[in-house]
């Protein structure tokens, strides 16, 4: 009996107590944000490599991400071996501690100051703008000896995709890279006088005229000497006219080689 009543006990206290509940999983711990790798030191002052500082990236119309896109295939299609690619933000880090450049800096005599502080010969401009599915582009290198145009490559397409429109800029910035010579050329150099023939045509002139004369002379000369040597072979002396006859064809030989010149 007693061991009745504590059975009936037990379980009225676990009817009370309901069904035992399970422990609530722990919470995953959220993955911490990718950190950017830190960018390559600037090449030494012993590096052969040609420094190209991407100075300006203008997207209007494209979604911002474009334009860091933009600079990280270009690097990807960059002989590394010939070609050290600055990006943007190392080239402005390094500029903020100049007082003689400031932001609106990308061509003129003022980027002589960037090449002092970054060594770079070259700096690329590049803007990509456009809606929907017309987009156009630039893409601009800029001496920083003397803040010149290098050279530039512009397009447009009426239709295509944001994607499409990155793939060409990128292509044409490769190409104009490409294209940079080994060693820049002069922009100072003094070009090499040209000597002019205007002040001797009148005497070349003369000259054709005088041996285009002594040509007709020779020339009518020989053919009355021909003329006079067949007469004298067949009526007076055969070897006199064959004579005659060298003579006639000397003249007009002659004559020939005045009409050359």
């Amino acid at each position: 009996m007693t061991r009745a009543i504590a059975l009936l006990v037990m379980l009225a206290g676990t009817a009370v107590a309901g069904p035992t509940k399970r422990p609530a999983p722990a919470a995953t711990p959220a993955a911490a944000p990718a950190v950017e790798p830190a960018p390559e030191p600037m090449p030494a002052a012993n590096d052969p490599r040609k420094i190209i500082g991407i100075l300006d990236v203008r997207i209007d119309g494209a979604p911002p991400e474009v334009g860091a896109q933009f600079q990280k295939d270009l690097d990807a299609q960059v002989d590394p071996k010939h070609y050290f690619l600055a990006p943007r933000v190392r080239m402005h880090e390094i500029m903020e501690g100049s007082t003689r450049w400031t932001e609106g800096c990308v061509v003129g005599p003022c980027l002589q100051e960037l090449r002092k502080q970054t060594n770079a010969s070259i700096v690329l401009l590049a803007s990509l703008t456009g809606s929907g599915t017309s987009f156009g582009w630039v893409i601009t290198l800029v001496r920083t000896d003397s803040g010149n145009v290098l050279s530039q490559r512009a397009e447009r397409c009426d239709v295509c995709t944001v994607d499409e429109a990155l793939r060409n800029a990128t292509r044409a910035a490769v190409d104009l890279l490409s294209a940079i010579p080994e060693q820049l050329p002069d922009e100072h150099a003094t070009p090499e006088p040209t000597v002019s023939a205007e002040p001797y045509e009148h005497e070349i002139e003369s000259l054709h005229h005088d041996h285009t004369v002594v040509g007709v002379t020779l020339l009518v000369t020989g053919l009355a000497a021909a003329a006079a040597s067949a007469a004298v072979y067949y009526g007076v002396d055969h070897d006199a006219g064959l004579g005659i006859a060298g003579a006639g064809a000397g003249l007009v030989l002659g004559s020939i080689l005045a009409f050359s010149f």
